[in-house]
């Protein structure tokens, strides 16, 4: 179906409608024309800062009226080129919808719109003993990270996005807003059609409301920083960490390179080895030693070469804020260069050979990167670097794809949390074959005039 994009007769109607709520001011477009992938700059034809769900109802209606593409944009921190708009586009701000709707403590759920941060609804909750878990590290909207199912440092313990929103709504193209879910902590009625939005990136609906699931606060945190001579090692404690049932908040992993950056960005002395941070919590400070000594013992006899634990909350904040800030302090470590980061996961089991494999890569390539990721989960990343055009980049995207053939071939997935978007397009039909093209039916029934951020997720037809 052809598209025309914002012009004449449509960017009037959109004006009558929303006023000064639609602007195509340079600055709005240049910061709705990217987003934290590094793909290049395209600028929509106008930016739409939508407030209320009539808001979004009505911007669909005009866009299938006059077949302009939507684009749903809040933070912008997205890394896979979801947030690029294909020219003329009209890019659809939900930023400026951050109600927290409804908290009830005593199911522990809380209502929001979609552009309510997580951070912001931590400070809501936190009077009442609760937290929301997910905390993929930038200032992340609940909207964004449901379209994506986002994850982050806690997801070991406490699931992804997905598995924290107990209900939706969805404004579809055709003008219908669904309900979807309930606010039960479980259901088998009927079919699960919540979790057909979660992660689908804005292509099938544009999420308006949501309610999520919260969680006590822990009363009790520590947290171990365990040094290794090698990213092996470190991968190792991992899988024998979540082996002994000990069930940390987070158990994450960064290289030598990620601590050096961590140190230069932020003023820190950190040991530049491999790391493995290992939180943990519990009912009381005496409850949680028995299982900080099984972890420590694990990690020595994995070859840890120190073991430090932290057990002021200054001194917890001060490593997570460390950790959410790696992937910033490797990006200013190397000032105008591109970067590209991966995201991929496999069964925790398959996680030392895998990152054997990534360390072979490099040092057979010759490539500079850094390794980091949420390895409790089996997920990992390596941070590319080099400058733009550079002949590294055709070594980095044949490893890239090498890595990806083999997390694939080890039962694992080309995108762990981040999501598809534009850039991993191309490795979806060799994870899920001839599915693509059922999932293409599907993209085709909610938006038969591919309206909803197009040219995301999918491949292009076989």
């Amino acid at each position: 179906m052809t598209t025309t994009g914002l012009g004449g007769a449509a960017l009037g109607a959109f004006r009558a409608r929303f006023g000064e709520a639609l602007s195509t001011a340079d600055a709005a477009l240049d910061a709705h024309g990217r987003d934290e992938s590094g793909l290049e700059v395209v600028r929509p034809g106008a930016v739409l800062f939508a407030r209320t769900e009539a808001d979004v109802v009505d911007a669909l209606a005009l866009a299938r009226e006059f077949r302009v593409p939507v684009v749903p944009f809040a933070a912008g921190s997205g890394l896979e080129g979801q947030l690029i708009p294909p020219p003329g586009a009209l890019s659809l701000n939900l930023s400026g919808m951050t109600r927290v709707l409804e908290v009830r403590p005593g199911a522990f759920q809380a209502t929001v719109e979609p552009g309510v941060t997580y951070p912001q609804l931590n400070r809501a909750v936190r009077a009442q003993g609760l937290f929301f878990p997910v905390d993929p590290g930038a200032e992340a909207t609940l909207g964004g990270m449901a379209s994506t199912n986002a994850s982050g440092t806690a997801a070991v313990r406490y699931g992804t996005t997905r598995e924290n929103v107990l209900a939706l709504r969805v404004a579809l193209m055709d003008g219908r807003v669904l309900s979807l879910g309930s606010r039960a902590r479980k259901s088998s009625a009927g079919y699960d059609l919540r979790h057909l939005f979660l992660g689908a990136e804005g292509t099938l609906g544009v999420i308006t409301e949501l309610t999520v699931r919260l969680w006590p606060l822990p009363s009790a945190r520590l947290a171990l920083r365990c040094a290794f001579p090698d990213v092996p090692s470190a991968a190792w404690a991992a899988t024998a960490v979540m082996g002994v049932a000990a069930q940390p908040e987070r158990l994450e992993l960064m290289d030598a390179r990620g601590l050096r950056a961590v140190n230069r960005h932020l003023g820190l002395t950190e040991p530049e080895v491999p790391t493995l941070w290992i939180e943990l919590a519990g009912a009381s400070a005496g409850a949680l030693e028995d299982v900080r000594a099984l972890c420590e013992e694990l990690c020595r006899d994995a070859g840890a070469l120190n073991v430090r634990v932290a057990r002021q909350p200054e001194d917890l904040e001060a490593l997570w804020r460390a950790r959410h800030h790696a992937f910033y302090a490797l990006k200013a470590l190397y000032p105008g260069e591109a970067f590209l980061s991966t995201d991929l996961c496999v069964p925790l089991d398959a996680l030392p050979e895998i990152l054997t494999f990534t360390e072979d890569g490099l040092r057979a390539e010759g490539l500079d990167a850094s390794v980091l990721g949420h390895v409790g989960d089996g997920n990992f990343h390596v941070l590319f670097h080099a400058p733009r055009g550079s002949g590294d980049w055709a070594r980095i995207e044949a490893l890239y794809a090498r890595l990806v053939e083999r997390t694939l071939a080890l039962g694992g997935t080309c995108s762990g949390e981040h999501g598809v978007g534009l850039h991993k397009r191309r490795f979806l039909r060799a994870q899920h074959g001839d599915t693509v093209e059922l999932m293409r039916e599907v993209k085709t029934m909610l938006d038969p005039l591919n309206l909803l951020n197009p040219g995301k997720v999918l491949p292009d037809p076989a």
